[in-house]
């Protein structure tokens, strides 16, 4: 893989600099806290590319010309409502019951900034879940304690292998990245190539 330009992943999250790191690229990172309030008429399936963007304003007219700043943020959308961390392991097992049985969307907001310009784009995927009893649901929550994941859990970890019927999309979007979609950007913008 040949880069071109430095790349800087502006995110504190473990998961996204694992998958990141997948695409076999260096990248360094850089996080920020900014505080992620957006309009509350927004749609749903628009927030996480209003956020992607928002995270990368603080590099505004910083960003040097021979380097590339990714921010992101994932969102889970369930019956048209907006899905986010749960407060304890008791909202965390309503969360999951919540998702039981019905079929709910992940969609991931991503924002490339450039010294001259941002390009962004939100990757949705489509994600069935089998009925999940209550012991179920407290055996997950309570053994992978998932505070830090929206809607409550983590599609690699033991619910998702043994309670997510299908998937209509990207598996990586859902951990919080899609990688296909990410790729074929760095390529398209000649930030990365093959050759």
């Amino acid at each position: 893989m040949i880069q071109k330009k430095t790349i800087i992943l502006a995110s504190k999250s473990p998961r996204r600099q694992e998958l990141l790191g997948k695409l076999d690229i260096q990248f360094d990172i850089q996080a920020l806290d900014i505080d992620e309030t957006f309009p509350p008429e927004l749609d749903p399936f628009k927030v996480p590319e209003y956020l992607a963007r928002l995270k990368s304003d603080p590099f505004n007219k910083k960003v040097a010309q021979d380097t590339v700043v990714i921010t992101s943020d994932t969102v889970v959308i369930n019956n048209g409502k907006i899905m986010g961390k749960p407060n304890d392991l008791t909202d965390a097992l309503s969360m999951i019951l919540e998702l039981s049985n019905k079929t709910h969307y992940v969609a991931t907001g991503v924002c490339l900034q450039f010294s001259d310009r941002k390009i962004s784009f939100t990757s949705v995927s489509e994600v069935k879940f089998e009925k999940i009893s209550e012991k179920e649901a407290r055996y997950y929550t309570q053994k992978f304690k998932p505070l830090d994941k929206a809607g409550a859990y983590g599609v690699q970890e033991w619910i998702g292998q043994a309670k997510i019927k299908s998937i209509n999309g990207c598996y990586y979007n859902i951990m919080g990245l899609p990688l296909n979609a990410l790729y074929n950007s760095l390529i398209e913008e000649d930030v990365i190539s093959l050759s």
